[in-house]
């Protein structure tokens, strides 16, 4: 078959919804490794797994329970999840402020404000105390020159 079309395929499938969900259940098993039954032709696998269905070289019920069991829930196969919920090394309750969002999330301040260096802060610290200084001065020099 050198083109594949809907009507070919529809000999193989009762209808056309249940095609595109059998095609994309052969090209996901294309996509994970199993052989196609076709030629390639240098073909993309969703048209290697319709060619499949137009040839009747799949079966048909298989591809229906592959695709069936994909869809159910495997609770053996679930892995146990972790609680992450590590105390040592959690910064949470210094970092959050008590802002909440209109969603109900917690607001945490920005990184930049975060980030303070300590140095760059105590030489303001000095900068400021040596201004308050000299304004003093001023003040009461000022304050003396109106007194006399």
């Amino acid at each position: 078959m050198a083109r594949v079309t809907v009507e070919d395929c529809l000999e193989a499938v009762d209808n056309q919804y249940d095609l595109i969900i059998l095609a994309k259940e052969r090209t996901l098993q294309i996509g994970a490794g199993d052989a196609p039954l076709v030629e390639e032709d240098n073909d993309k696998k969703t048209v290697i797994s319709l060619r499949e269905i137009g040839d009747k070289k799949i079966d048909i019920k298989k591809l229906t329970e592959a695709t069936i069991d994909r869809a159910r829930d495997h609770p053996e196969d679930a892995t146990v999840q972790e609680d992450f919920d590590a105390p040592e090394g959690d910064a949470f309750e210094e970092i959050y402020k008590g802002e909440v969002s209109k969603s109900g999330l917690a607001i945490l301040p920005s990184k930049r404000s975060r980030k303070v260096p300590a140095a760059n802060a105590a030489a303001d610290d000095d900068d400021d105390a040596d201004t308050d200084d000299v304004s003093e001065e001023v003040i009461d020099e000022t304050a003396e020159e109106k007194a006399e």
